[in-house]
């Protein structure tokens, strides 16, 4: 393999982890409902987001990384994770 193909292979690699990653963050929707639903908060906890992107964010600075992308993925990320608690509260379209 030349050195072309050993990054893009590195890279493959991280896209695996990102992707399960993803799938873990999105799976522990399910707990977070129950634990919503104990202390009757709604599904969209807008001072929770607020913590999350804020967390993001410094995390980035700390990295010298694009901040506003960072907020974007942040962002949706954390809309996957609502969606999947309106899908388990029977809100949303379950396939």
């Amino acid at each position: 393999m030349n050195e072309l193909e050993n990054v893009r292979a590195e890279l493959r690699q991280i896209d695996i982890q990102i992707i399960s990653l993803i799938e873990k963050r999105v799976k522990l929707a399910e707990k977070v409902l129950d634990a919503k639903r104990h202390i009757d908060k709604s599904i969209n906890d807008e001072d929770q987001n607020l913590v999350v992107l804020n967390r993001a964010v410094n995390e980035a600075t700390e990295r010298n990384l694009d901040i506003g992308v960072i907020k974007e993925i942040y962002g949706m990320l954390i809309r996957m994770n609502i969606d999947r608690q309106h899908e388990l509260s029977g809100e949303g379209n379950l396939p």
